[in-house]
């Protein structure tokens, strides 16, 4: 595409006007009448797109009679939209002025119709770019806590899932392409997700629900890992990275290249990653005796070793390009606070039966496009994708469960040409998949999961109004043919159940095995409207009706998870009159979320904002209650006689799936002001209310953060220092705690030079600074494993 822009330029100045009927030749300036060089200048509703060159100048030609739509872009300016009408023999010369835009202006690629962070109706937002380098981390939840709306799960800096205004697990879904990255990170959170961010080009997020453009998984929202292993040009590229990190004596080798010829395009990536355990300012174990320790100390079975590589090839067609690549994932870590030491026996080792995850995951993905020469269609994407992911949870060098999930996907996106200004169309997507789970904490049995979609999605400008609308019907089965209901000792801590619970040590445990199979139909239902009111600014209302098909570990779960200390029960089950566990009268129904977010921009200027509410009701919202009763977690300790009766230590709290409505509310503010040509401040903050609508607060809830972040950027030097305070929160459900609030200070500088033309960039980055310490609220082991303390990160990153 860009030879054709620079041919089309260079006809643009050779040819006279008359040759260039049913052109567009135009120039880009900014505001100062400067050239935009590298702008793109793309014509809605079609797959043209063309670069300015050095000059600001671009031709589009070949164009049919009618209402064209330019939409016109450039780092650090604001987007452009402008309506240009061809007529036989005219020639159309333009010239576009764009102005600054503090706020990055980045479209979004997992969706067929245009978004960005300052012009869909939805609320969105992009990691990219020396951003996306500074942030990044070696889990994904870490990687995007910064920004607005996004929190982690923090899992000791293993494992970590992004939660979503409130909303995490399996409402939230993690896409790499478009395409589900299929492990089984949402099933737990001492499950790592299995994609990393050292080799992504972006990282884009969805707020609120996303289930019109991938279904009832995303009724919270979606995180999109976008990556060049399918490559879409042959352009001879690529980058390198090498890291040292202080507080965990963590190592870090990346690279990811592109290559090709005129028809063919290649890519390959790989990455290392070593890490030991964490040191944190603070000690948070607690001795056998209650009594907590202090001072700095390391967070126990928090190492990692990571690697993985990706190689893809296309084939490029003058029309568009189909092609295909593989990747190989290998994770080992530590998960914290999952250990099954013996105390007696341990008084004589030196080690703990310490647990670590061996996860590997190969995945397959078949992308395309091809542009139509047709009355109804102008493009088609295909997106194809398998992946087999395995992750092994080893004790004492012997395998004791194992997770696996087996997934085919398939998406066919059909757009059509533009139709009385519409631009938008039809998407089929297809995706099934197999669950297992087999070993002492096989919590859920195994399971096939498929469905079957059809979406529509349209938007068209009127006047100054964008109006974006959508639906989408799926059809989601779910089939398990071995789901278990064991006769469990469930019982309360009270020396009254105690001597029953011994009367009855000697009855045989019965377990019932039968079939299940659920069918659902969920529907989503789409609105929005963008208004540009006044010049630089823009009102955004998106309204939404989702609706969730609940996961099988929802509905079948029924053992212990270790990952977060609980006897897991679906909702499949219920507790009867007697306390005994069964199977539920209840209806199993779909969770509906009705979603409603206001939006306002500043889009354009020294100075830019973007300030959302939201309001979200969700009926039938699937959540775990404790039931007050502890049943055992069925790991064999090889107790020794001599064991003390009233010991519970091997028991874990029995928690059950039920559906109640909540509400969840709150706000998201982000504010930039480019003071001078180098030097940029940051505001941001955002909040979340996630309770019952008949009282009472959901657990796990990020508490209210504000921060700053001030910049200094000049051709060769870069320096960041960002600080974020988390307000304590005390609004918690049953049985949770409070967690004190914080102040994180961040600090990051880089230096760009070039060696043998090699263009490197030398960088330090200091996390923790102060050395606080640090609990996430949101995390299930945030009592044993804070956050990290001080630490520095040294490394070098080169461009090709």
């Amino acid at each position: 595409m860009k030879r054709k822009s620079q041919l089309a330029i260079l006809i643009a100045a050779l040819l006279p006007a008359s040759v260039l009927a049913q052109s567009i030749v135009g120039t880009v300036l900014n505001t100062k009448g400067s050239a935009v060089n590298n702008a793109v200048v793309e014509l809605e509703g079609s797959d043209i797109k063309v670069t300015t060159d050095k000059n600001g100048k671009f031709v589009i030609a070949e164009l049919n009679n009618g209402l064209k739509e330019l939409h016109v872009v450039a780092p650090g300016y604001a987007h452009l939209h402008r309506d240009i009408t061809i007529t036989n023999d005219e020639n159309q010369s333009v010239t576009f002025n764009l102005k600054r835009s503090p706020i990055e202006v980045i479209d979004i690629e997992a969706t067929p119709i245009h978004m960005s962070a300052m012009e869909s109706a939805s609320p969105v937002s992009v990691l990219s770019g020396e951003q996306l380098r500074r942030q990044q981390a070696a889990t994904l939840g870490d990687s995007l806590e910064k920004l607005p709306g996004v929190n982690t799960n923090f899992h000791g800096k293993v494992a970590s899932t992004p939660i979503i205004r409130g909303l995490s697990g399996p409402r939230v879904l993690i896409t790499q392409n478009g395409l589900d990255v299929s492990d089984v990170s949402r099933v737990g959170p001492d499950h790592s997700v299995a994609s990393e961010a050292s080799t992504a080009q972006q990282i884009e997020v969805l707020r609120g629900p996303a289930t019109l453009f991938y279904g009832s998984g995303a009724i919270g929202g979606v995180v999109n890992i976008v990556d060049n292993r399918v490559p879409t040009d042959s352009t001879t590229r690529g980058e390198w990275n090498v890291e040292h990190n202080s507080v965990d004596n963590q190592k870090v080798a990346s690279f990811n290249a592109t290559t090709g010829t005129d028809s063919f395009a290649f890519y390959a990536d790989a990455f290392w990653r070593e890490a030991d355990d964490y040191e944190v300012p603070v000690a948070a174990d607690i001795d056998s005796n209650g009594e907590e320790h202090h001072g700095d100390y390391t967070v126990e079975n928090s190492n990692e070793e990571s690697d993985g590589f990706t190689v893809g090839a296309s084939y490029l067609m003058d029309n568009g390009f189909i092609g295909i690549a593989v990747e190989q994932f290998n994770r080992q870590y530590g998960i914290p606070g999952h250990t099954h030491g013996d105390e007696e026996e341990e008084e004589h080792s030196d080690e703990e039966e310490s647990v670590f995850a061996d996860l590997e995951q190969t995945k397959v993905q078949l992308l395309g496009e091809y542009n139509l020469d047709n009355k109804w269609l102008n493009k088609v994407n295909l997106r194809v994708g398998h992946t087999d992911y395995e992750h092994a949870e080893i004790e004492g060098g012997a395998i004791g469960t194992t997770f696996k999930n087996e997934t085919n996907e398939l998406r066919i996106d059909l757009l059509h040409n533009q139709f009385s200004e519409w631009n938008g169309g039809i998407s089929f997507h297809y995706k099934q998949s197999d669950v297992e789970a087999q070993g002492e904490e096989a919590f859920t049995p195994p399971s096939k999961t498929e469905s079957f979609a059809v979406a529509l999605m349209e938007e068209r400008h009127f006047g100054d109004f964008l109006v974006q609308v959508g639906g989408r019907i799926e059809r989601v089965t779910i089939e398990a043919g071995n789901v278990l209901l064991p006769d469990i000792d469930a019982h309360a801590h009270d020396e009254a159940e105690e001597a029953d619970e011994h009367d009855h040590e000697e009855s045989a445990e019965i377990t019932r095995v039968f079939d299940v199979e659920h069918e659902f139909t969920p529907v989503s239902l789409s609105a929005g409207v963008v208004w540009d009111f006044t010049p630089d600014y823009n009102l955004g209302l998106s309204v939404s009706r989702s609706e969730r098909a609940p996961s099988a570990s929802e509905l079948l779960s029924f053992g212990p998870h270790i990952g977060t200390g609980t006897y897991e029960v679906g909702a499949l089950f219920d507790l009867d009159d007697d306390g005994h566990l069964g199977l539920s009268d209840q209806a199993i129904d779909l969770e509906t979320a009705n979603n409603i977010d206001l939006t306002l921009r500043k889009t354009q200027g020294d100075v830019g904002f973007i300030l959302n509410a939201f309001y979200n009701q969700v009926d039938n919202y699937y959540y775990q209650i404790d039931t007050g009763l502890f049943a055992e977690s069925g790991h064999d300790h090889d107790e020794e006689e001599g064991v003390d009766e009233h010991d519970h230590s091997s028991e874990l709290p029995v928690y059950l799936f039920k559906t109640d409505d909540v509400i969840l509310h709150g706000f998201e503010a982000q504010i930039a002001w480019q003071l001078t040509d180098e030097f940029k401040v940051d505001l941001f903050s955002d909040y979340v209310r996630a309770r019952l609508k008949d009282g009472g607060d959901l657990p796990r809830t990020p508490p209210l953060r504000f921060g700053s972040e001030l910049s200094y950027q000049t051709d060769k030097l870069s320096a960041h220092i960002h600080v974020t305070r988390y307000q304590k929160q005390d609004r918690t459900a049953p049985q949770e705690t409070a967690t004190d609030g914080y102040t994180l200070v961040d600090a990051s500088v880089s230096y760009d030079l070039s060696v043998l033309n090699q263009d490197l960039s030398l960088y330090l980055k200091g996390i923790n600074l102060t050395d606080t310490e640090a609990r996430v609220h949101s995390s299930f082991v945030k009592d044993i494993a804070p956050r990290p303390g001080r630490s520095f990160a040294l490394g070098i990153r080169g461009y090709f």
